[in-house]
């Protein structure tokens, strides 16, 4: 005997998603009646917010703000991996492009992918990607391995993995070029607590993080 099949009065979860599609855009229009006229034109997004995809941490809303002020790249555990045309893309995209003024990367507290880097494991396929966390630790163990709570531990090394994507991306040339042109993007670090909702800047220093690195990483001889 076959499977049951749901009665076609029944809604389900997918089904759902295409109800409140409906009404948010009612909503929309009722507010501005030209909310997708004037959305549909162009973006011109201050923001390039590169995140983690966990589905606990929506760009948009956790930054109060609207579609078409952030532009948004989302990967497993926040990476920006000079090796990642994706990302490379975006980044270059938001800079070229649609001259965004910052980029943030924000990690979160409770992150699955830097607990599982953690972790002495064979994830497959997911090795790879997670060793650029197993790197972070490794350039930060002794601070890292001085922490002996477990907890704080952890959460110290969100901050790090933070820490060191931004420096990826102040490493790259479109970054470099435009910021020594035109005064922008800065690079921000954040992380998200998942437990009470509140954005914590790490407060990188961006200009001295670009000055610093120039020794080695410097694209544009100036």
């Amino acid at each position: 005997m076959g499977p049951a099949h749901a009665s076609v009065t029944d809604v389900t979860p997918y089904d759902k998603i295409f109800e409140n599609n409906q009404r948010w855009a009612e909503e929309q229009l009722r507010a501005d009646p030209d909310y997708f006229a004037k959305l549909s034109v162009s973006q011109q997004p201050d923001f390039l917010y590169i995140g983690c995809s966990d589905s606990r941490v929506p760009a948009n809303q956790i930054m109060g703000l609207a579609p078409g002020d952030v532009f948004v790249h989302r990967n497993v555990a926040n990476l920006v991996n000079n090796v990642d045309l994706n990302v490379m893309a975006v980044i270059n995209y938001a800079v070229r492009q649609l001259d965004v003024k910052h980029i943030i990367v924000c990690g979160h507290y409770g992150c699955g992918g830097v607990r599982a880097a953690m972790q002495p494991k064979d994830l497959g396929i997911l090795n790879p990607w997670l060793r650029n966390i197993r790197d972070v630790y490794r350039f930060h163990k002794q601070e890292l391995d001085g922490i002996s709570d477990e907890t704080q531990r952890y959460e110290r090394l969100v901050e790090l993995n933070v820490l060191e994507q931004s420096i990826n991306i102040i490493k790259t040339a479109a970054v470099q070029k435009s910021y020594l042109a035109r005064g922008f993007p800065i690079v921000h670090s954040w992380v998200f607590d998942l437990r009470n909702g509140i954005l914590q800047d790490l407060k990188l220093d961006f200009v001295q993080t670009l000055h610093n690195i120039q020794e080695v990483y410097d694209l544009t001889k100036e």
